[in-house]
């Protein structure tokens, strides 16, 4: 009874006031912002469709900039030729989206992407962009059309004595730890009445003696691996080894190989895709596959 009656002895507004919740509306867009800063991309995304003051505080460039590699300016120059070639007037949030989506460069030959979910950086090179012994032989090697690789083209392998897959590239990477990975498959896939099958055809050599991969970068890292080529039909991303770039260095030069060259016997029915260069990190994601 004394509760109902403190009610009428409260001013109007008052009550008003009093009943009246806080909700997430009330928050300032600058504190939610600064909030964001600890949160990843997606999580950002998700929270700006609650309401307006959430809305506005992922789109503040200092949210997006603490996204971005440090370096970002150099991938855009590396990637798109300079400031004429990419928009001036985005913002950051649309800066990062535009890196997220994979970019070619260098005659088509690589492109490089940002992960959505982290912000690192990702390059890819196609079979096209490698140096591969005997490719210009039609004895030995093919190039063929599929819709199984990024770049919609593989080298496929017949047959050869001297097993030699080189590359290199000279990019800004940012800091960070990163691995290289062939991207390759024993065997030649193709569909009959719309099932996917392997030809296994030309497939041999690669059980006598395993296939070297190396790495060496502009900075004196060097890792080498080897392995057996198994596993007709499937896809598979080969690790050659890590590498770490630290500081502030503008590019760095990273030169790789896959070698098998054991003259004494010949190899081939083996799928050449891409190479890949990724975060330490992602290594678990790429068991996958």
């Amino acid at each position: 009874m004394g509760s109902s009656l403190s009610l009428f002895l409260i001013p109007r507004d008052s009550t008003a006031a009093a009943l009246a919740d806080p909700g997430l509306g009330d928050l300032p867009e600058s504190c939610v912002a600064s909030v964001m800063v600890y949160l990843d991309p997606q999580e950002i995304c998700s929270l700006s469709v609650l309401n307006r003051a959430f809305r506005d505080a992922s789109s503040a460039d200092f949210v997006w900039e603490s996204k971005l590699p440090l370096n970002y300016g150099s991938l855009i120059d590396r990637v798109f030729g300079g400031v004429d070639d990419f928009p001036t007037n985005l913002c950051k949030r649309d800066i990062y989206a535009r890196l997220c989506r994979p970019s070619y460069f260098d005659g088509g030959t690589k492109k490089v992407w940002l992960d959505k979910g982290t912000g690192r950086v990702c390059l890819s090179m196609s079979a096209n962009g490698l140096a591969i012994t005997g490719i210009d032989d039609r004895r030995y090697w093919n190039r063929i059309e599929t819709d199984e690789s990024r770049f919609k083209s593989i080298a496929y392998l017949q047959q050869i004595w001297w097993f030699e897959v080189d590359g290199e590239v000279d990019f800004p990477f940012p800091a960070g730890s990163y691995s290289i990975f062939y991207r390759l498959q024993v065997g030649r896939a193709s569909r009959r009445f719309g099932r996917r099958i392997c030809n296994s055809e030309h497939v041999h050599g690669w059980d006598k003696k395993p296939v070297q991969f190396q790495l060496s970068t502009s900075d004196g890292q060097q890792a080498t691996t080897q392995c057996y080529m198994k596993e007709p039909g499937k896809w598979k991303y080969h690790h050659v080894g890590d590498f770490i770039v630290t500081g502030s260095r503008a590019t760095m030069k990273v030169k790789f190989s896959m070698t098998q060259i054991d003259c004494t016997h010949t190899k081939g029915g083996l799928c050449v895709d891409s190479v890949l260069i990724c975060p330490s990190e992602f290594t678990e994601r790429l068991k996958r596959f």
